[in-house]
């Protein structure tokens, strides 16, 4: 019996009235005391500095299912205590999503954590890091001039600074900014992907860190030293022959400059015309970064040239750049993945005649919303994707992200059906593609693939339907995982692997 607004998740299913709370327990007898009973769920919690109290985040008052204002709150760590609200901001703080807790300040006297946007923006909104003081007050934006997202904030030991992490066209740096406020200063940038990142006695720094050609690993860093600590793939890397990756920029079809990712095969040949793999991202708030991605060097150790972008839609280039497809997705996103392809096509890399486009969650929709525009495109892979959006309404966990942007279809309708175009006008596609997606998967629910495929199948186009079952958004089980490549392969090789004669002319 379901009764209420926000009602499933992907990984939980339908959400019934159980919820999850905070327990403290004494190591010494084993008795776990509740510290927050009630009706809601809470999130991220930190201790405080003398282990008097933890702060967490919940999302509480009425109809908390049907609003994304998430808050700080203080609770003592004791079985009867009363939780204090810190912030109220309308917005969310600390969204769980973006997995970053509270942090104490090392006097207990101030807590650092994350503001969001507008609610009406959601996800496209830049959040900032903010601090308020632990017993209450006017919070204090640090980075309101910054358009970018930061994440994990912590501390310095004498309390004057506070590390985080910033989200930076294609990288994410290590950046520290005064307490007090001021100026941010960059401690470690470069073409790399940071993680995540500790700090221990006087202030040593640890941290987790991938480039396009390693692997994540451990590194101590001291000013702007950066010393490997762990070496968990070295002996593999010594027997491999791995991708150079490239960052390029272009301009798509207004003008607007798009930037990504060209990653060449091993024993790369210029002049050479490759066939060329268009991988696309998921969000549609995210972005490719400068890290080691398993799949790109699989797909170019295969012969491929692979383009990865970031087009409107992405973060990493402030939230004007997010939101350019606010309630429009479809649009001026897929003519960047196509000014991406015209840039591989005359650069002399790509052949042309041999191209193929791919991606995951909203990528696999952006492949979709791609190739119902583009007929170049000889094969794809789309998956867990989904086209005729207005389908969706209720049957995924985004209920309140579609109505905020979107609105209702009973008053705007014409909306819902335009973005619906890749279904509602399938016939427009001629490209074979392959949908997948698992059985459980309550973001985006596998009818949204099996609609496509029928769509196509009815039309006569090659396609398949791969589902996986027990599976939800993300494929977790490994020998699935596996598969998904395997057939990523073998579809682009069905379609795009032709003589070197042919690609030469």
């Amino acid at each position: 019996m379901i009764d209420q607004f926000h009602f499933q998740e992907d990984g939980v299913g339908f959400i019934d009235k159980s919820r999850e709370h905070l327990y403290v327990l004494d190591l010494a007898t084993r008795k776990a005391d509740i510290l927050t009973p009630g009706s809601f769920n809470e999130y991220l919690p930190a201790w405080s500095p003398d282990s008097k109290n933890i702060a967490f985040v919940s999302k509480r008052g009425q109809n908390s299912d049907r609003h994304n204002n998430w808050d700080i709150y203080v609770i003592a760590a004791q079985a009867g205590a009363k939780a204090h609200q810190l912030t109220i901001f309308s917005g969310p703080d600390s969204n769980p999503d973006w997995n970053s807790r509270p942090a104490w300040s090392p006097d207990g006297k101030l807590i650092a954590y994350l503001q969001g946007g507008s609610p009406k923006l959601i996800e496209y909104a830049v959040y900032h890091l903010a601090v308020i003081p632990a017993k209450g007050g006017t919070p204090r934006l640090l980075t309101a001039s910054l358009d970018r997202n930061v994440v994990k904030p912590h501390f310095t030991t004498d309390g004057k600074s506070i590390l985080f992490l910033i989200e930076d066209d294609g990288n994410v740096h290590l950046a520290k900014i005064p307490s007090a406020g001021g100026k941010i200063e960059r401690l470690l940038t470069g073409r790399r992907n940071i993680s995540n990142f500790d700090l221990g006695r006087d202030d040593k720094i640890a941290l987790v860190s991938s480039t396009p050609q390693q692997p994540n690993e451990v590194f101590a860093l001291r000013g702007k030293d950066l010393r490997p600590l762990s070496h968990q793939n070295a002996q593999l890397l010594e027997q491999l022959n791995l991708a150079t990756i490239d960052e390029i920029s272009f301009k798509s079809k207004d003008g607007t400059e798009i930037h990504g990712f060209l990653v060449k095969p091993p024993n790369f040949q210029p002049g050479k015309k490759y066939p060329t793999l268009l991988m696309l991202h998921g969000g549609p708030v995210g972005q490719f970064t400068n890290q080691f991605m398993f799949n790109w060097q699989l797909f170019a150790s295969q012969g491929y040239v692979v383009v990865a972008v970031n087009p409107r839609g992405s973060s990493g280039r402030g939230e004007a750049f997010s939101k350019a497809i606010y309630a429009d997705w479809g649009n001026k996103d897929a003519q960047d993945i196509i000014a991406a392809t015209d840039y591989a096509i005359a650069t002399g890399i790509a052949s042309p005649s041999h191209l193929g486009i791919g991606g995951w969650s909203y990528g696999g929709m952006l492949t979709n919303y791609t190739i119902a525009q583009d007929t170049r495109f000889k094969a794809a892979v789309s998956g867990a994707s989904e086209s005729n959006i207005l389908a969706t309404y209720g049957t995924d966990e985004y209920i309140y992200d579609e109505e905020q942007e979107l609105g209702v279809p009973w008053k705007n309708l014409n909306t819902w059906l335009r973005i619906s175009f890749p279904f509602i006008h399938a016939d427009r596609i001629v490209t074979p593609t392959i949908f997948m997606g698992g059985d459980q998967d309550a973001s985006v629910p596998l009818h949204n693939s099996e609609q496509m495929y029928q769509a196509l199948k009815s039309l006569g186009i090659d396609t398949q339907l791969v589902v996986y079952p027990g599976q939800s958004h993300g494929i977790s089980k490994p020998s699935y995982q596996r598969d998904v490549l395997e057939r990523y392969l073998a579809w682009y090789n069905k379609y795009l692997k032709p003589s070197i004669t042919t690609l030469q002319k």
